[in-house]
């Protein structure tokens, strides 16, 4: 077990609270106490927060966001020709999708994939592979009808039969999907129609089915390759997506060139034919001061992860596009709670974490002023998102003491942590040991727990290490616990539906444990209608349930920081995952 980490004192609000926290994710994982800032340092980093929340992308209207209709649709035609060379900050190891539940899938599935369906600018679901289908009036058989002339990169038809093998190899057992068997968890069984009339069949009512159809992690690989040479797919992938790779050196690079024949991008794009350039270059860049100087340099002419840091010096970056785009679903926890362990079996003591949290202290720690504080549980641009719960678990400290006396945690021992029966309140927080900036967070974590009374210690782990005690619930809490992202707000249900609780036997990613009878119900049969009026209220009443269970601790906006030169144009953004995409870029060479 590595030491507990000392926890810092101090006014929440002192004149040098944002700078001691700016240091601390500066320090790189260096875990000591820093020394405060001027009252004028201060002032400029709130001014810098400021600047950082207004110029993030899209528009708030009524609490709730939205991004301009252009930002999806090709404007015109662009010049072919070229080599765009990208930098990304890890490798995915694999090019199965359906095996992979990695980030990184949901530009890199749109570079060599297709789906069956698409989510069109305002989220809802518009044709792609399939070029209509209907639904049954129980909602258990969707029936889809395909476009014809589609092909795999190995010459392939895409039909029916493709789509029945790909859905079976979602779910295959051999594979252990971490994300695109869960997502169709209610499908049963395929049937081919005929040859471009497939009909699904699900055990149980789900409207979600064709939002998530319309993923990354749900595109279509080549049945051929499914049957006959699986392994394959981790390196030789074959989709009927606008790219085919042709070198991949792993942690290195991965060089995929434009397919001629292509011709079935999605509708929503507005593009047409085949991609405009010649090769695509991605480059595997972990560091991050590497990966923003190369950028600057000309050494790549995208990088899909700016770091943090240094997205306002690229926003102001004359030569340089930048964008900061949140995705849909559920947003960055910073801590998640096992709700069947003390102290968090008492919702009271979760509550009094969630409201003793400096979110905006944490925000900074990981995103420089670029991430948009949250403390509800739907990401502000994913259907049915409801705002009125948006400040439940605001910071309010004297919220959060007033709770930790009711729960009977009145008495302070000399070290001034409440006691209760002998006992310190006190968790361990089991986390990763990733990078500096995480564990800077969980210091400032500590802090604001010690102003209340509450003992957090840290125990770090290399990731893998954490897939056993996250399977047997041996745990208290999980610290830097991540985003969920989905393009539905069925996301709740993953998260929080009893029936998502993982185990040795079920890949599944209810950390937190929670077993909510009245939250399982909305979450059932908002899955179960496909009425929309219906929909949103059963999601607002979820949204406002978990805010009364407070399962885990919402922090920030999942956001997704992306850059390239002003020479490359005619990126779009993918509407599923709000990721950029590549098959109408092109470059101006008039630009810099």
């Amino acid at each position: 077990m590595r030491p507990a980490i000392a926890g810092r004192s101090g006014a929440a609000r002192s004149p040098g609270r944002w700078g001691r926290l700016l240091g601390a994710a500066l320090a790189l994982g260096v875990l000591v106490a820093l020394g405060g800032c001027s009252r004028s340092d201060s002032a400029q980093l709130d001014a810098k927060r400021r600047i950082g929340a207004i110029r993030a992308d899209g528009v708030f209207e009524g609490g709730r966001l939205r991004y301009a209709e252009t930002d999806f649709h090709a404007q015109g035609q662009g010049r072919p020709g070229g080599v765009l060379r990208v930098a990304v900050s890890s490798d995915t190891h694999t090019f199965d999708i359906h095996a992979s539940s990695s980030g990184n899938m949901q530009w890199l599935g749109r570079i060599l994939y297709d789906c069956l369906v698409a989510q069109d600018e305002k989220g809802d679901i518009s044709p792609w592979l399939a070029t209509s289908w209907d639904i049954s009036p129980d909602g258990l058989t969707y029936t889809f009808h395909l476009r014809q002339g589609v092909t795999f990169s190995d010459g392939t038809p895409f039909d029916a039969e493709a789509v029945r093998v790909n859905l079976d190899h979602m779910r295959d057992p051999r594979i252990k999907s971490p994300l695109a068997a869960f997502y169709i968890a209610p499908y049963d069984h395929g049937e081919v129609v005929s040859a471009y009339v497939f009909r699904a069949h699900l055990r149980q009512p789900y409207a979600p089915f064709l939002d998530v159809l319309a993923q990354s992690w749900l595109g279509m690989i080549s049945p051929k390759q499914i049957r006959e040479t699986p392994k394959s797919i981790i390196d030789k992938p074959i989709g009927t997506g606008p790219f085919v790779l042709k070198e991949y050196l792993r942690d290195q690079y991965a060089k995929f060139e434009r397919r001629a024949d292509y011709d079935w991008s999605p509708p929503v794009l507005r593009h047409q034919g085949p991609a405009y350039i010649d090769r695509l270059e991605l480059y595997f860049v972990p560091e991050a001061l590497i990966r923003y100087s190369a950028l600057l340099a000309g050494q790549y002419d995208v990088t899909l992860d700016v770091p943090p840091q240094n997205a306002e010096a690229v926003r102001a970056n004359p030569d340089f596009e930048l964008h900061s785009r949140i995705r849909k679903g559920n947003p960055t926890r910073v801590l998640t709670f096992n709700t069947q362990r003390p102290p968090f079996d008492d919702p009271r003591i979760r509550l009094a974490l969630a409201k003793a949290v400096d979110r905006e202290g944490i925000a900074w720690i990981q995103g420089f002023g670029e991430f948009r504080v949250k403390s509800d549980y739907l990401a502000a641009n994913t259907r049915h998102y409801d705002p009125r719960w948006r400040d439940a678990l605001q910071y309010d400290p004297a919220a959060a003491n007033r709770l930790l006396d009711e729960a009977g945690w009145t008495a302070r021992d000399a070290e001034g942590f409440r006691v209760k029966d002998g006992k310190r309140l006190h968790a361990e927080v089991l986390q990763s040991g990733g990078s500096g900036a995480s564990t800077s967070a969980a210091v400032a974590l500590q802090s604001d727990a010690r102003k209340i009374g509450f003992e957090l210690t840290l125990r770090l782990l290399p990731q893998q290490q954490l897939t056993s005690p996250r399977m047997t619930g041996d745990y208290q809490v999980l610290g830097g616990s991540g985003y969920w992202h989905t393009n539905t707000p069925d996301g709740l249900t993953m998260l929080y539906h009893s029936q998502a609780i993982p185990s040795e036997k079920v890949i599944a990613q209810n950390a937190s444990r929670l077993q909510d009878p009245a939250l399982d119900d909305l979450l059932t049969r908002a899955r179960g209608t496909t009425d929309p009026d219906k929909q949103k209220a059963l999601y607002s009443q979820a949204q406002q349930r978990l805010t009364e269970l407070v399962p885990s601790v919402p922090t920030y906006e999942s956001h997704a920081i992306s850059a390239w030169r002003k020479k490359v144009k005619g990126i779009l953004f993918d509407t599923s995952h709000n990721v950029p995409v590549f098959v109408n870029a092109w470059f101006d060479e008039g630009q810099p």
